[in-house]
């Protein structure tokens, strides 16, 4: 059940950052919902694929930033993937990743009780 709330979370904040965001463009609150999805897959796979590497190669020092990298890179390449959803730059994709980063960890631990 926690998934399904972040997973609806992290739409909001995908839809509120497009609103903020003149460069992220999202369709609807469904286009929304699926490209969190996707980010949320392609994160659990190809990010984990991604981080290890770029962690070893930083001696794991860095590993908020490769972090964040990393989630930009998936943002970008679920930007491909939907016609409803445009990230303008990967700069864009970066401040993207950094607002659901911080908004994520903030809603988790208040909302759903997560602590880290």
């Amino acid at each position: 059940m926690n998934w399904i709330l972040q997973l609806l979370i992290n739409a909001a904040i995908l839809l509120l950052a497009s609103k903020l965001m003149t460069t992220v463009k999202i369709r609807s609150f469904g286009t929304a919902v699926l490209v969190a999805l996707v980010i949320g897959i392609l994160n659990a796979t190809i990010g984990a694929l991604l981080r290890f590497p770029l962690n070893l190669f930083t001696f794991f020092l860095l590993s908020f930033f490769v972090r964040l990298i990393v989630l930009a890179i998936v943002i970008k390449i679920a930007d491909k993937f939907f016609s409803g959803f445009e990230v303008a730059s990967f700069t864009t994709a970066i401040i993207l990743a950094c607002i659901m980063s911080v908004a994520g960890s903030l809603v988790s631990y208040f909302l759903i009780g997560n602590t880290y």
